[in-house]
């Protein structure tokens, strides 16, 4: 299954997204922002707009929902 949605996501590099990710304390934090590499274990984001930073995330935390992907043209 893990190798499922990295292959998945290898194949959304450089397209713009939108992010939504559950963290903690029910804490809801919503971004847009590209994929820029997967690895191994983790994938990173760099996201969109004044405030660009690079993030990483688990491709559990799309497994366990903690990290939801939206494709920004189909909003």
């Amino acid at each position: 299954m893990i190798s499922k949605i990295k292959n998945d996501l290898e194949k959304e590099i450089g397209k713009p997204l939108h992010f939504r990710f559950n963290g903690a304390r029910n804490q809801i934090e919503e971004f847009e922002g590209c994929i820029e590499n997967t690895y191994n274990f983790i994938f990173t984001i760099k996201t969109l707009g004044d405030n660009e930073r690079i993030k990483s995330f688990t491709y559990s935390d799309i497994l366990t929902l903690n990290l939801e992907i939206l494709d920004l043209e189909k909003e």
